[in-house]
């Protein structure tokens, strides 16, 4: 869960470095560094804290140093400090890395024994010192970082220089992603595509079980046992990755902002002009093997599964299959059946999650097809995918996930229609209807944000909270515990989210004058048993913050506050519509409580870690 980015060629590097961490800030900041290599000689800064902590130790580096790499890190093995920062460098050598080596303990003490000098607590120390081991036996960077490799174990992405060889960068992919910029006279790698762009349109995606040599002129890829690879060149769009802010206060308000756009380019883009018919081709169903299929696994991580559990309420009653939802962190460790006619769906915004990844693979070991729901194209998990259905929701910068849930709950709902079409559950008449309901959607949630001033009055009345419940019905309940998973992934309050017909079952102990507890209450099959629940809440003393329709008076009536919310007849899109004035509830208590809303603390948008 860690930002690298490094470069060679004929311009000055460390502004450039600097730039491209500056993109890649969302995968980790708790420290920063760079290393440079100028005149011979290795030059390196480091910093804890954001990345502009190490702005001000740029003028230490050589200005004109043409080879050079940097990193964020979100830390793992040690608490975070400078001592604890990458790039970590040693006699000349330096390296960075993203992952985790999960035999450094071994290893250290066994590099203790020989005499090693350890200056940090991080498990990539030992990969420094390996290389540098190894080195010194034949005086070859190839040869060293090729016998290294065998004696880690984990999921790891690092990247090698020496002073011994200048301009040549060695850079080593297992399981962690790692992407190479193709220049002119010049080369790059990152983490994410989206630090090289500035740069450069074409990369290679680094596959697992590779290792790289970079220069300024030359690219070679070979496998760990040596076998040179051939190169499988891509050119990304640069408007694709685009990512700012565009005169908002944060990323994640401007991402709200953009769902509206993001359910509309879906739309236009699954369904032909003028007709009723999806385009399976782009929700990846053409000539996909759905027939077979008797049962579905949905897995994922955080928000991701949240939007899995409504796929599961959409495909049950649509498609007629069996549907479990997993957390991808607990799926493959508990034996799940799968055979060739269970089908996994893997929920992604990054499409790096480890958890996720290793799922999947996981399951295609046992003969499952893969279907992915994904936001990044070339990323790992969509290229072990047998199919892949991209969100094509444009970078999301902000931690909290909310365009990109939006997305994924729209995309699962095409998903069910497409498998409902194919597989003869849902008729053409069915389908114009759905549509129908579909066109209305974005001008729906563009009523929804209308409503920011009057949610950012209620959040006055609530910011000062320590707890909140969250309750829903049906559909709503995912929705209220992705409403609670946002609150307190922002604002740092302890938040949970139940189904409101489990409130009796527990949470009611907790009910005093105290606790707000926010009701979904839209006017769908569950209404009137949502509203039971809120009475049991109102006869204890509850705070009641409802969000429903403007014009329901009887939900007004039981409620301290109301959050008001468009409705439409369609239960499974009213989950879309309901999202939203969580969203604004929980941006708005953060921004009052004054938490950094973009980058909350001990959290990373791109999970690489298990």
């Amino acid at each position: 869960m860690c930002g690298i980015m490094g470069y060679v060629g004929d311009k000055p590097c460390p502004d450039m470095i600097y730039e491209g961490l500056k993109k890649l800030e969302y995968r980790g900041y708790d420290s920063a560094g760079i290393v440079v290599l100028s005149d011979g000689k290795i030059e390196v800064v480091r910093s804890v804290g954001k990345l502009f902590e190490l702005e001000s130790q740029l003028p230490h580096l050589s200005a004109d140093a043409k080879m050079g790499m940097g990193h964020t890190r979100w830390a793992t093995h040690g608490i975070p400090s400078v001592e604890n920062a990458h790039p970590h460098t040693y006699d000349g050598f330096a390296v960075i890395h993203n992952g985790i080596i999960e035999n450094y303990q071994t290893l250290k003490i066994a590099l203790l024994q020989q005499g090693a000098v350890f200056t940090s607590e991080t498990d990539t120390e030992v990969i420094l010192h390996l290389v540098h081991r190894e080195y010194k036996k034949d005086k070859s960077l190839t040869g060293a970082v090729t016998r290294v490799i065998p004696l880690l174990e984990g999921a790891f992405a690092f990247a090698v220089m020496a002073q011994a060889e200048p301009g040549v960068f060695y850079v080593v992919k297992n399981s962690s992603p790692l992407v190479i910029g193709c220049g002119k006279g010049e080369n790059f790698f990152a983490s994410d595509a989206l630090a090289l762009l500035p740069h450069t349109q074409e990369m290679i995606f680094m596959e697992d079980g590779q290792v790289a040599k970079i220069t300024a002129t030359e690219i070679s890829l070979q496998d760990f046992a040596g076998k040179p690879l051939q190169q499988d060149r891509k050119v990304l769009p640069q408007t694709q990755f685009l990512a700012e802010k565009n005169g908002y206060r944060h990323f994640m308000l401007k991402e709200i902002y953009e769902q509206p756009a993001v359910i509309r380019k879906t739309i236009e883009r699954v369904f032909h002009s003028g007709t009723f018919q999806l385009k399976e081709e782009d929700i990846g169903l053409k000539g996909f093997p759905l027939d077979a299929i008797q049962r579905i696994h949905i897995v994922g991580c955080g928000t991701a599964c949240l939007a899995g559990m409504l796929g599961k309420y959409f495909l049950e009653k649509w498609v007629h299959l069996p549907v479990t939802v997993e957390l991808a962190s607990e799926f493959r460790y508990r034996s799940p059946y799968l055979d060739a006619n269970t089908l996994v769906i893997a929920m992604t915004q990054s499409g790096e999650t480890l958890d996720t990844l290793a799922s999947i693979k996981f399951a295609k070991q046992a003969g499952c097809p893969i279907y992915a729901i994904c936001n990044v194209p070339f990323s790992s998990i969509s290229r072990v995918a047998d199919s892949t259905f991209y969100m094509e929701a444009g970078p999301e910068v902000g931690v909290a996930s909310t365009k990109a849930f939006v997305a994924m709950v729209l995309d699962l709902y095409l998903l069910t229609l497409g498998m409902g079409v194919q597989r003869g559950k849902i008729s053409e008449t069915e389908l114009a209807k759905q549509r129908a309901y579909l066109q209305r959607l974005p001008a729906l949630v563009e009523q929804a944000l209308q409503q920011y001033e009057q949610v950012e009055h209620v959040a006055q009345a609530y910011f000062e909270s320590t707890n909140c419940l969250f309750l829903g019905r049906g559909n709503s309940f995912p929705i209220a515990m992705e409403g609670a998973l946002k609150l307190k992934e922002i604002s740092y309050i302890h938040a949970e989210g139940y189904a409101g017909g489990e409130l009796k079952h527990g949470p009611i102990a907790l009910v005093d004058r105290h606790l707000p507890i926010v009701a979904l209450a839209p006017r769908d099959s569950h209404y009137e048993k949502m509203l039971s629940n809120i009475e049991e809440v109102c006869a204890r003393g509850g705070r009641v913050i409802g969000v429903g329709a403007k014009e329901d008076t009887r939900l007004a009536g039981l409620c301290e506050h109301m959050l008001i919310c468009p409705q439409i007849e369609q239960e499974d899109l009213q989950s879309i519509l309901s999202i939203i004035p969580l969203q604004l509830f929980s941006y708005s208590i953060a921004v009052l409580r004054g938490t950094d809303v973009d980058q909350p603390r001990n959290l990373a948008k791109s999970v690489t870690v298990e």
